[in-house]
């Protein structure tokens, strides 16, 4: 990422910043994950801070099978934000995608407990799926 200030050299505002996201996000109910990739690359590199851009840019990698560009990105959300659920099952998810089991089952045995029934109940899912 770099240094420069894109938003003051665009001019743009917040307004333009959550058209650009609601586009993207658009595309992603539509499926077309190719495309909102392209929309939230767009936002991570204009607010890199922004924790919702870059853990949906590392779902949608997830989504379209590109691992390592994925764990890039969910990692890098994990360290804005390391209590994200939903961010450490896609953790999770990518772990044994990329064949790191040892890791991928502590998370989840981890995620196992979480108070949120859909976050639990799918790393009890994985935990079965591959043990």
């Amino acid at each position: 990422m770099s240094d420069v200030d894109w938003i003051s050299i665009l001019g743009w505002g917040e307004e333009e910043l959550e058209d650009l996201r609601l586009v993207g996000y658009s595309y992603i109910r539509q499926g077309k994950y190719d495309i909102a990739t392209t929309f939230f690359e767009a936002l991570v590199v204009l607010i890199p801070s922004s924790i919702y851009d870059v853990q949906t840019l590392g779902a949608l990698y997830l989504q379209r099978g590109n691992n390592l560009m994925a764990l890039n990105y969910i990692e890098k959300a994990i360290k804005l934000d390391p209590t994200h659920a939903p961010t450490l099952l896609n953790r999770t998810k990518v772990l044994f995608a990329l064949g790191y089991k040892k890791q991928a089952l502590a998370q989840a045995h981890l995620l196992e407990k979480n108070p949120e029934t859909l976050i639990a109940s799918q790393a009890q899912a994985l935990i079965l799926a591959y043990t």
